[in-house]
């Protein structure tokens, strides 16, 4: 099976996407999420790191093996077949709440690197797809696995309705 069959087919209730990660204990600790919660790990890009990386395997501990986790060249590549009802970008640059996100069965959730999130072009091209999750504080980002947690939990609670 090609990545575009494997990126398509709705085993899933999500799927959360990090585009070059560039933290290591952020991925593990995701990816440790990504196991608790059933949902699919993608990177797309190439991460900082190595997936050797004792950091990653430390945070994540013990439950890579449950992690339905692959590879793909660029995000690019993803957002050609992935239908526009299935993606959600998050940001920092943009009002809307991620709570106001339609969340349904195999959506994409789609968070940009720790350092600089996503490209302008994404933000740009899909505006409409774009979501954040307020702060009133004065930080300028969350952390990047406490952000992919607040939003996997919340699109749970809605295509579940826990």
């Amino acid at each position: 099976m090609d990545i575009r069959e494997s990126i398509l087919r709705d085993e899933f209730i999500l799927n959360v996407v990090l585009v070059e990660p560039e933290i290591p204990p952020n991925t593990g600790n995701i990816a440790r999420l990504c196991a608790a919660t059933n949902t699919r790990l993608i990177i797309a890009g190439k991460p900082s790191f190595s997936f050797q990386d004792r950091y990653l395997k430390r945070a994540g501990l013990d439950y890579w093996d449950h992690v339905s986790f692959f590879q793909i060249p660029s995000l690019d590549g993803l957002l050609e077949v992935v239908s526009l009802d299935k993606l959600f970008l998050f940001t920092t640059k943009v009002k809307k709440s991620y709570t106001k996100a339609n969340f349904i069965h195999g959506s994409f959730l789609i968070f940009g690197k720790e350092s600089m999130g996503l490209d302008e072009k994404y933000l740009i091209d899909y505006y409409e797809n774009c979501y954040t999750i307020p702060m009133w504080g004065r930080v300028r980002s969350l952390n990047l696995s406490s952000a992919v947690s607040i939003v996997t939990y919340e699109a749970l609670r809605k295509i579940k309705k826990f």
